[in-house]
């Protein structure tokens, strides 16, 4: 059996070092969740998850990072416990021995009138084309 997608609902440990290849091996469109307070914490807690299952090398894990993984969309809750979507960040190819990022869109939130007003503000565009299109088939 070969599956189109792989969900994974929440990485905490070892199973990061399942996903990582999983992810690099033709499953476009595969998601995960895990907790960390901002994308770039996210990449290093993939880091550590995927060293506490094996010894692999730090390049080799932020490659498979750089290659399988897309996007980082950060989710956290405001100053009055609402969860929101806060921020979505491209990752970019893995050059210079680190995994960079790419911010995307963030939330803008204002007072109108006593109300708040939530829209989204652009801050940059794709830089990775040639993936986007190699993994979406255009």
């Amino acid at each position: 059996m070969r599956p189109d997608r792989i969900i994974v609902g929440e990485v905490r440990s070892g199973e990061a070092l399942d996903m990582l290849p999983a992810m690099n091996t033709g499953h476009d469109g595969s998601l995960t969740t895990g907790h960390a307070n901002s994308p770039r914490d996210i990449l290093s807690r993939l880091e550590t998850m995927v060293m506490m299952g094996m010894d692999i090398p730090l390049e080799a894990i932020r490659s498979q990072i750089a290659e399988g993984v897309d996007v980082i969309v950060h989710l956290g809750r405001l100053k009055g416990g609402a969860r929101r979507l806060l921020e979505v960040w491209e990752v970019l190819p893995y050059l210079g021995g680190e995994v960079s990022l790419n911010p995307l869109y963030k939330i803008d939130i204002a007072k109108e009138n006593g109300a708040e007003r939530v829209s989204w503000v652009k801050t940059g565009s794709l830089n990775n084309m040639e993936k986007w299109r190699r993994n979406s088939g255009l």
